[in-house]
């Protein structure tokens, strides 16, 4: 039979690459550092093969070290996720969920959903991690978080429930010729520059369909870091942008230096649902937590 490192092993070397420091990962595992070096030299020599370059400032994994600990980690989550599964109390969703979300669409849906999920399961916790969704994806994918809420994922091995559908308004400076109207055609647009959040968020690709569709051009040497960011942009002329419905609804007022416009020609909206690893363990969890998300979409009016 070949070596196969413990469990215990496993988390010493999972550990030691995140933190890329013997004594933090040691610390982090609750052990002493010599226990754990002496852990992943066993390893080590197990495998037949070093996992880590140890310098006097850092730690660096070897290629083997990489592979290693991505597949502990992914094996130690799938190892979770079944424990969950089998000790977890339906009044607790397994007691602990780790949310991913976008800041273009948590912050607006959440404060709607935790109320009602803390009722619901007053023993659950939910912790809620922000970044863009190509980093969620990956993130949920490889076992760092249980699942995630926002726009459909393109990552293969995710399962997704839709819970609605935002509309996308385009958003333009107030003193804008385009501003007199409440809708705006596509023709109109041709020529126009478009701002865009950066790479990893799904509406950069929504602004380039809208771009592709009306002859408007992105501004390639700018990428906004947030919406807000995008629409102080807007509103001193620097370009268009598109806003999402959540986003739209509670950021903007009449009277506000950037106008609001629907499209006469262009229907595109985004989908918007829970997502998680195919074959989890906790799926039946999940799919309680996108139950509640449904009857909030519902009373958010998301199609």
């Amino acid at each position: 039979m070949p070596f196969r490192p413990s469990l215990r092993q496993l988390e010493y070397v999972v550990a030691v690459h995140d933190l890329q420091h013997f004594g933090r990962a040691a610390r982090h595992c609750s052990v002493s550092q010599p226990t754990l070096s002496v852990q992943i030299s066993l390893v080590e020599q197990g495998l037949g093969t070093p996992l880590f370059e140890r310098t006097s400032s850092r730690v660096a994994a070897t290629p083997a070290g990489e592979k290693l600990a991505r597949g502990a980690r992914l094996l130690l989550a799938s190892l979770d996720d079944l424990l969950n599964e089998l000790s977890a109390q339906d009044a607790s969703l397994g007691g602990t969920i780790r949310l991913g979300t976008p800041p273009t669409f948590g912050p607006y849906f959440l404060p709607r959903l935790l109320p009602r999920l803390h009722e619901q399961y007053p023993g659950l916790q939910v912790y809620v991690r922000e970044d863009n969704p190509t980093a969620l994806e990956a993130s949920v994918a490889d076992g760092s978080l249980d699942c995630g809420l926002g726009p459909s994922p393109e990552r293969v091995g995710l399962a997704f429930r839709r819970i609605g559908r935002e509309t996308l308004y385009l958003g333009v400076p107030s003193d804008d010729l385009l501003a007199r109207g409440t809708t705006v055609s596509l023709r109109s647009l041709a020529g126009q520059k478009l701002l865009a959040l950066g790479r990893g968020h799904r509406l950069l690709e929504n602004v380039r369909h809208l771009a592709d569709a009306s002859g408007a051009r992105i501004i390639e040497d700018f990428e906004g870091t947030s919406l807000d960011a995008i629409r102080q942009m807007v509103s001193i002329g620097m370009g268009l942008s598109l806003f999402p419905e959540l986003y739209a609804k509670a950021e903007f007022r009449a009277g506000d230096d950037v106008t609001l416009l629907g499209f006469e020609d262009w229907s595109e909206q985004r989908e918007v649902g829970l997502y998680w690893r195919e074959g989890s363990g906790r799926e039946r969890h999940y799919k309680a937590i996108a139950d509640a998300a449904d009857l909030v979409a519902t009373t958010l009016m998301l199609q």
